[in-house]
């Protein structure tokens, strides 16, 4: 199965609180930091409600 690296590029700060929420989640605390996850449809959902924050690259793909 294909799996998403997601990657932290801007800052949480002064965002809403369900962003900053999903992006902890996630497993991002830090901008830079880089998280690999299984491409299932609840990743692919918190990773659009922060995808202004967020560079995702699909790896892995079968």
């Amino acid at each position: 199965m294909a799996q998403l690296k997601v990657q932290q590029k801007k800052s949480a700060i002064g965002r809403k609180a369900n962003q900053r929420e999903t992006l902890r989640t996630l497993g991002l605390k830090k901008i830079g930091d880089v998280v690999v996850k299984e491409d299932r449809p609840e990743i692919r959902g918190m990773v659009h409600t922060v995808r202004h924050l967020v560079t995702v690259e699909v790896v892995g793909e079968e």
